[in-house]
């Protein structure tokens, strides 16, 4: 029943989205704020963003090197930068990059912004922790705004993600953030032909929709 509301409601939802974003929004995380384009993934009504934020703000990130990998608005890369961390954050919007340039000098902050799609900028860098907030509905995007909610129809986003990752040779914390609503089990399905394995550890519950955070680890050679 819930999913049957869901698809009555989405038209309606993605136009007071498009009509609401038609132009720059503030949006304030503590003491910190950030601008966000309308070609930007928005914070402000989605809840995936506020629930890394939550999550975040409980773990030791002093001295920590920090990844945001897909960094949009900008606002987990900047809280954990005001948490001592040493940030890079990375985006293929160069709109959301140079917002994020902006941000960190008006919050007096330091984060690396870089553009990489995905690690491919990436390969030499370690990180103590690494945090994904990825699209994963299935279809293909038009844009570079469609691309922070659209994975593609085959999952390809997740297909070259989770390749990068395996290939990946250090030991790094990758916590990704993922919906009730999306095809877990084709991501899974996916995480596991790369020899990654997934580790629930947090979930929470907002106006009827569950996210869970997950620690995506290499499997252990026998």
């Amino acid at each position: 029943m819930r999913n049957y509301i869901k698809k009555i409601t989405d038209p309606f939802i993605q136009f007071w989205f498009k009509k609401y974003y038609k132009k720059p929004r503030k949006f304030k995380y503590e003491n910190l704020e950030v601008i966000v384009y309308p070609e930007v993934f928005p914070p402000h009504f989605t809840i995936s963003t506020k629930i890394l934020l939550n999550f975040i703000k409980e773990l030791d990130l002093k001295e920590k090197t920090f990844l945001e990998l897909g960094c949009g608005s900008g606002i987990i890369s900047l809280f954990a930068s005001s948490k001592g961390a040493k940030v890079t954050a990375t985006d293929i919007n160069k709109t959301a990059l140079n917002a994020l340039e902006h941000a960190k000098v008006k919050n007096s902050l330091e984060v690396n912004v870089l553009f990489s799609d995905l690690f491919e900028n990436l390969s030499k860098q370690q990180f103590d922790f690494i945090f994904i907030n990825p699209p994963y509905y299935p279809r293909t995007p038009k844009n570079i705004q469609e691309k922070a909610w659209f994975c593609g129809e085959e999952f390809e986003y997740f297909q070259r993600l989770f390749q990068q990752i395996s290939k990946r040779t250090f030991n790094e914390n990758i916590y990704m953030i993922l919906s009730q609503d999306c095809n877990l089990k084709k991501i899974f399905t996916i995480l596991k032909k790369n020899n990654l394995t997934h580790i629930y550890v947090y979930e929470k519950k907002v106006s009827g929709e569950k996210n869970y955070i997950y620690k995506i680890k290499k499997n252990e050679k026998k």
